[in-house]
């Protein structure tokens, strides 16, 4: 486990190095958290690597309990203090739009999970963005899974 670790270590300082940061970048802030949906729900997520944002395990437990709920369709979930919608669901990931931005044009994120973690990708702008932060987001898991499996 810890040989996959290290690989996947390196998959994500490679990957937020190329994706993550504020000025033109896909990605403005990225967390990859350990995620078991079958444990308890008393357990906090563990972040297992973050760029660009500050959150702990207390901060995403809402937002994990929405995901063990699995009602993408009919909730609201928080990040922080932004409050988002589902608009895309896919069999391993989903994209929502932030629904309290102060940004002129959105925000957005894209959760995908890849093995027992979820990759939450947070980024801001409209269509044109989202398509830019997918991209971004399928080159990490295409590298995590190759490095990890």
């Amino acid at each position: 486990m810890a040989a996959d670790w290290t690989s996947a270590r390196r998959a994500w300082e490679k990957w937020t190095g190329k994706h993550v940061g504020s000025s033109g970048m896909p990605i403005k802030a990225a967390l990859l958290l350990n995620y078991d949906p079958t444990g308890p729900s008393r357990l906090f997520p563990m972040v297992a690597e973050q760029e660009g944002a500050k959150f702990t395990a207390v901060d995403l437990q809402p937002s994990m309990d929405f995901f063990r709920r699995n009602n993408l369709q009919t909730e609201f979930f928080s990040i922080g203090s932004n409050q988002y919608v589902v608009t895309s669901i896919h069999e391993h990931w989903f994209s929502a739009r932030c629904v309290n931005t102060t940004q002129p044009g959105g925000e957005g994120v894209i959760i995908m999970q890849i093995g027992a973690y979820l990759l939450v990708s947070m980024y801001d702008g409209s269509v044109g963005s989202a398509s830019r932060a997918m991209v971004a987001v399928d080159q990490f898991a295409w590298h995590f899974n190759r490095k990890t499996h």
